[in-house]
């Protein structure tokens, strides 16, 4: 599913959300002893998603899980990072701007898109 939801904001394009927003943030994704890296590039609310390691203004590390849980709507991201579930190393004020993304899918659900379907 966190697959899907990186696959679906990167057909997306642009986000007014995060019109004033620049910056990367990489975010490393944990299943056993693997890791899934998506890179999260945004300039003035233009988004662009590849999957993929590379430099990062921000890098969030967080299980398969928690992102799950998150893309699911059903999980606080500040939440989960005081309780130590998420890692963010770089700019933090940057990372915490993107839970703006990933609340993104409560209200795809009521639109009906297929990747925030449970």
């Amino acid at each position: 599913m966190t697959d899907a939801f990186f696959e679906q904001l990167a057909d997306t394009g642009k986000d007014p959300r995060l019109c004033k927003v620049r910056g990367s943030v990489r975010f490393d994704v944990r299943e056993d002893d693997r890791v899934r890296q998506w890179l999260l590039t945004i300039d003035h609310g233009q988004l662009r998603v590849s999957p993929g390691d590379g430099p990062a203004s921000a890098v969030v590390t967080l299980s398969s899980e928690v992102a799950e849980a998150m893309v699911r709507g059903e999980l606080n991201g500040l939440s989960a990072m005081l309780r130590g579930e998420i890692l963010v190393d770089g700019d933090l004020g940057l990372a915490l701007r993107m839970g703006r993304l990933l609340h993104a899918p409560a209200v795809a659900r009521e639109a009906g898109h297929p990747w925030a379907r449970r």
